[in-house]
């Protein structure tokens, strides 16, 4: 059985609301993480034999973000909701 993505998060009470503020910012970060990670990994680089040339070195990070973006929006790896938590924590302080 796959988790419901319209599940309350983990952690949230009646007294503890949903910041979607909070969680926007740490999916934000997780896609950014993504998007470097994914560069390292060699996603985007022009290959010999498709040879995109210039046009294809430019717009690889376009790809590469929009790539981690999606990854951060469909849970990632779980790295937004330990931020989110943390900055839950942080506001309630």
């Amino acid at each position: 059985m796959t988790p419901s993505l319209t599940a309350p998060a983990a952690g949230l009470t009646p007294d503890r609301p949903n910041r979607p503020d909070l969680r926007e910012t740490a999916e934000m970060l997780e896609a950014e993480f993504l998007s470097e990670m994914l560069g390292h990994a060699g996603l985007g680089k022009a290959r010999d034999s498709f040879g995109g040339g210039i046009g294809e070195e430019q717009f690889a990070s376009f790809l590469q973000r929009e790539q981690a973006g999606a990854m951060a929006r469909k849970g990632g790896i779980g790295l937004a909701e330990a931020i989110f938590n943390a900055l839950q924590r942080a506001s309630d302080a």
